[in-house]
């Protein structure tokens, strides 16, 4: 269309009267009011306003065609929730915002959200970190950085990676500060660490104040300090710790990323103060943008604070502050400008103040167009899905100089590690504090501090005793003219050796545990509540480790055996028995050797006879075949005797030493009577056992136990004591002649130190305890308590263990059998022979007289002579027969 002088007269009037007209006829982009809260006076505050400036600028400066721009309205909150709350509420009247950034603190974010709740403004702040914000009543706020809880599992790893139990919470009492306690306590508590004291600050301390709160710290034992707290806070916290000596040797401080992550902001005068203190802050990739932005960032900051200090730079507030509006002018874009009229709301109609605020119509889509951007910022990964940024890597800083250095990282995937890749991931070992660079602990110290001391106001600390009804472990005495406390015993020797070999000085005192003053039963139950009421350090005695005690106390490492056991009489009646000799060898045994002893013995025989040898003249072998025989039995022979010597020797050892029973149930089973110490937890576990309290007696001291198993079940008294094995080692010790130990037949921790739940001094008790009992210490120290009157109540040494004649009395009678009958056998033979030659020496008389007798009657006859004289030299013959038979069979015999 063709224009006119007059028309183009009037629009260069226009221009000059109003030069937005001419933008918007132009082409100019929707202006998108968006109000920024901040404490323009601190420095997150100024941080935070050059890296808007600088982000608005920027990101129009690469979307040149975008129809809607970002026009930020500033306003100083100056720390108070009262003037931000005033400050959205004019904002939103005037302006019409569409939204929020900011506000700086948690609680200024909290009246705040519950305005944008009822406008549908959403809420975006890089600063406010409480947990609490994350509750579903502040449906329109969103946190464009991460939860205060996203860092205490960090913390809490890092605590426990150094080996500290305990540590003390140091932080402002307000929203901030406060948010944090839930989550920070329960994950230490996970890695077993406990929280003795939270020392809270005032927002308005003084120094006088701080330094207070500090000498209160002094006094106790705790040396690791978590301090949660503004930087303004944080900086009058190190100064006063600093002129209070808590910034040397031994202490331990750790700060949350409040403080860390600007750093590099404070004064150096503050950092110097702060040497040797450990912080945890967020970990920004490196880039070259990063790098870009960085030298225009402090330009531009010089130039908005001409008169501020040259040592304030970049923090990640500034990268979030950047990236918060870089998200929010891209939502922005992808909403638009609502032509829709804003609606007023119902719940503020009667709301003389309010009355003039009303309902966005973009709220909910420019809400969800923020939540659903991604991208990748210079602070990196920019996700607010969850309204909120997730858990990324924390960089773990020790603060050195007037700078810092870099200890390790730490990652929800990895924990603690020294280094990472460019994935983010672990490199190298484990979850420990060997993965993380050396620190320069506070005092320049490189020795990792203890986390614990005793404190420097010359208190003792108080050991309780308590007279054991053993006082070879433990007695107590008191002085009457001082009222001073001494002990003595095996329990005292090991902690007085445990107190030397600590790496540092400890003054202590004993206090005799009185049922008088603690109007208690006088038990150990009682004994050890007593650490828990604290009114003592730390119990000795002869205390065993039990479950229901522990709910109560925590305990040193046992410094005795463990285990119950049983006191039994030793049985002798084996060893009297007269045919013991054949228990070594079974039945089967037996027999199957005598069977091949006369196997071995025929064959033998049957070689020889086959070979002709009658073994007439000598006995000797003289066929190969039979030595062969004969010299593999002996063999047999020889490892049978062997074998045999063996297990006789070890069964007659053992028969000496056998117990009278060994098998707990068993005596349950029989209905016999079983002893117990009075008082102890041995009589609940009988019961438990199954024992009828009608068969369980209690004794009281060492002389009752042996009166009562002398006598035995049978005799009314007892037939087993069930007691623990250090005391049962000490009545063996005096009655050693009779008695043995059967066990243990139940599982005991022994005997410990009591301490109070999570004390430090535990670790540095049981491991000097670990020291003495893995030396010969202990047994020089069980010398003295325990065996020094060993066997002073035993018999004198008669000999009556030894092997005696009625013990091998079957042997003797079988060997006395068969000698005896060998002897009569032989006699019986002799009389037999000597027999045979009286009969022999008649028949031969009777002979002779007869032939006398027929010379006599004088027969003339030349034939009767002639018989005569055969007759007679027949008799002659048979004369010399006899002579010759007698000898031959004298040498047959």
């Amino acid at each position: 269309m063709e224009r006119t002088p007059r028309a183009i007269l009037f629009l260069l009037l226009l221009l000059l009267v109003d030069p937005g007209v001419a933008q918007n006829t132009t082409g100019k982009a929707d202006e998108f009011h968006v109000g920024v809260i901040l404490n323009l006076g601190s420095l997150v505050g100024k941080v935070a306003r050059t890296s808007i400036s600088l982000a608005v600028q920027d990101f129009y400066a690469v979307h040149q065609n975008y129809s809607t721009k970002l026009t930020l309205h500033f306003r100083d909150s100056m720390a108070s929730d009262v003037k931000a709350a005033s400050a959205a509420i004019e904002l939103l009247d005037n302006y019409k915002l569409q939204a929020i950034i900011g506000p700086q603190k948690s609680s200024e974010a909290v009246f705040i959200s519950k305005i944008g709740n009822i406008t549908q403004v959403p809420t975006v702040s890089f600063t406010a970190t409480s947990p609490s914000l994350t509750s579903d009543t502040m449906p329109y706020f969103v946190r464009a950085t991460l939860n205060d809880s996203a860092q205490v599992n960090s913390i809490a790893s890092l605590v426990k990676a150094y080996g500290w139990r305990e540590v003390v919470l140091v932080y402002e009492n307000t929203d901030y500060g406060r948010g944090i306690l839930p989550y920070l306590i329960s994950a230490l508590q996970e890695s077993d660490v406990h929280v003795p004291y939270q020392s809270v600050i005032p927002p308005s301390a003084t120094s006088e104040i701080m330094m207070q709160e500090l000498y209160k710290l002094m006094t106790m034992q705790t040396r690791v300090f978590i301090v949660h707290m503004s930087s303004t806070m944080t900086s009058l916290l190190f100064t006063k710790a600093k002129e209070a000596g808590m910034m040397d040797k031994g202490f331990a401080w750790i700060t949350t990323n409040g403080v860390a992550n600007i750093i590099d902001s404070l004064n150096p005068s503050v950092t110097e103060v702060m040497n040797g203190v450990l912080g945890l802050r967020y970990h920004v990739p490196k880039s070259k943008e990063l790098d870009s932005f960085s030298i225009r960032w402090n330009r531009m900051y010089q130039q908005d604070n001409p008169d501020e200090s040259p040592f304030n730079k970049l923090s990640i507030v500034g990268l979030r502050a950047y990236d918060t509006i870089w998200a929010l002018a891209q939502a922005a874009e992808k909403v638009g400008i609502s032509s829709a009229p804003n609606k007023q709301p119902w719940s503020i109609k009667n709301s003389t103040c309010l009355e003039s605020m009303v309902i966005s119509p973009n709220g909910p889509k420019l809400l969800a167009a923020i939540v659903q951007n991604k991208f990748r910022g210079i602070s990196g990964d920019f996700d607010l899905t969850d309204k909120q940024l997730k858990v990324s890597v924390f960089q773990i800083i020790n603060v050195v100089g007037r700078g810092w250095r870099e200890i390790g990282f730490w990652s929800v995937k990895s924990g603690l590690s020294r280094q990472l890749n460019q994935n983010g991931l672990k490199t190298t070992g484990s979850a420990s504090m060997l993965d993380l660079n050396p620190v320069i602990w506070p005092g320049e110290s490189t020795e990792i501090p203890r986390g614990w001391e005793i404190p420097i106001s010359g208190k003792k600390l108080r050991v309780g005793v308590h007279t054991s009804n053993c006082p070879e472990f433990i007695k107590t005495f008191r002085d009457p003219v001082t009222n001073v406390t001494s002990a003595s015993g095996l329990s005292v020797d090991i902690f007085e050796e445990a107190i030397k070999r600590l790496p540092f000085a400890l003054t202590y005192e004993y206090l005799a545990f009185d049922t008088a003053d603690t109007a208690t039963t006088g038990s150990y139950n009682d004994f050890i509540y007593q650490v828990y009421l604290q009114k003592y350090d730390i119990a000795v005695g002869d205390i065993t480790v039990r479950y229901n005690r522990s709910l109560y106390v925590d305990f040193t490492v046992p410094y005795t055996e463990s285990g119950v056991g049983m006191i039994v009489p030793v049985k002798e009646n084996m060893i009297k028995n007269m045919w013991i000799f054949l228990k070594p060898l079974s039945t089967g045994m037996w027999f199957g050797s005598i069977i091949f002893f006369i196997y071995t013995g025929v064959v033998a025989w049957l070689l020889e006879y086959l070979n002709g040898n009658q073994h007439v003249h000598e006995e000797k072998l003289e066929r190969f075949l039979s030595r062969i025989v004969l010299l593999v039995w002996m063999f047999v022979f020889l490892v049978l005797t062997s074998s045999y010597t063996a297990s006789f020797a070890s069964m007659l050892t053992v028969q000496q030493l056998s117990p009278t029973v060994t098998d707990v149930h068993e005596l349950q089973r029989k209905g016999e009577y079983v002893g117990f110490h009075r008082g102890s937890y041995i009589e609940g576990l009988l019961v438990d056992i199954g024992f009828e309290k009608s068969k369980m007696r209690p004794y009281e001291t060492q002389e009752d136990f042996a009166a009562a198993l002398s006598k035995g079940s049978k005799d009314g008294d007892i037939a087993a004591l069930v007691h623990e094995i250090p005391y049962i080692k000490l009545f063996l010790a005096k009655y050693s002649k009779g008695y043995t130990m059967v066990g243990p037949i139940y599982k005991s921790a022994g005997f410990a130190f009591a301490l109070p739940k999570q004390s430090p001094l535990r670790a540095e008790m049981s491991r000097a305890i670990l020291n003495i009992t893995g030396e010969d210490s202990i047994n020089e120290i069980e010398k003295k308590w325990i065996y020094q009157n060993s066997h002073q109540h035993e018999d004198k040494i008669d000999g009556s263990g030894a092997i005696t004649f009625e013990s091998f009395g079957g042997l003797f009678l079988l060997t006395g059998i068969v000698t005896t009958c060998s002897l009569a056998v032989a006699m019986l033979m002799n009389l037999y022979k000597k027999y045979q030659e009286n009969a022999w020496s008649k028949e031969d008389d009777q002979n002779e007289c007869g032939h006398r007798q027929q010379g006599a009657n004088g027969d003339s006859q030349e034939e009767q002579g002639d018989q005569n004289s055969n007759e007679h030299g027949n008799c002659s013959d048979i004369e010399k027969q006899t002579t010759l038979k007698v000898p031959l069979s004298s040498n047959t015999e």
